[in-house]
């Protein structure tokens, strides 16, 4: 489910969703990971999408902390650049990315912590986007085609893993306990380019 694409000399990395039966499973779609390849530390991270929409589509690109081995989530961080809720309902919108950061607190407990991005019109699906993140031992910066929209400390003792060696990871979920399933009005397949 992932491949190439040259759309009028556009190049990208296609991830696609299918409806399709496999291993008990009746969607198929793709992640790719930078673990064991490519760590990143402070400075600015961000890549330019075209992102899928409808009910129950979940993409993502977000990092995950380089300790995960040794420590477990949400102990090693998680830093998300972008997810998208896909869906017209309560809560759920083709318009709207989430910038996130998730760590575990002193009383040994998950925390979590967000942001928001709209459009004013359209989706992220109409057009191409660039989703990123800048990164120093202070804090982290969202944006959404270079826009600030949201900002985080990472100074509290409790947020120390936030501010380790991180790596990448690029998925399109279908599903899931946030955006739940897909229902008639999702098309298939579905493409998340990059």
């Amino acid at each position: 489910n992932i491949s190439f694409i040259d759309e009028s000399g556009t190049k990208a990395l296609r991830i696609t969703a299918k409806k399709e039966s496999y291993s008990g499973s009746a969607y198929t779609s793709a992640r790719i990971k930078t673990q064991g390849k490519k760590f990143f530390g402070n400075g600015r991270v961000e890549a330019r999408m075209r992102l899928p929409k409808g009910q129950g589509i979940w993409p993502a690109f977000w990092m995950l902390g380089e300790s995960i081995g040794t420590t477990p989530w949400p102990g090693c961080g998680e830093i998300d650049i972008m997810e998208l809720v896909g869906g017209t309902a309560a809560g759920k919108s083709d318009s709207k990315v989430y910038g996130t950061i998730h760590w575990k607190n002193a009383a040994n407990v998950r925390e979590y912590s967000s942001g928001t991005a709209s459009l004013s019109t359209g989706t992220f699906n109409d057009a191409w986007h660039t989703f990123g993140i800048e990164r120093d031992n202070y804090g982290i910066r969202w944006y959404v085609d270079g826009q600030l929209y949201h900002e985080e400390s990472i100074q509290a003792a409790d947020r120390a893993e936030l501010k380790g060696s991180f790596f990448l990871l690029l998925n399109l979920a279908v599903g899931g306990d946030w955006p739940g399933a897909p229902d008639t009005s999702t098309l298939f397949p579905q493409y998340m380019d990059v």
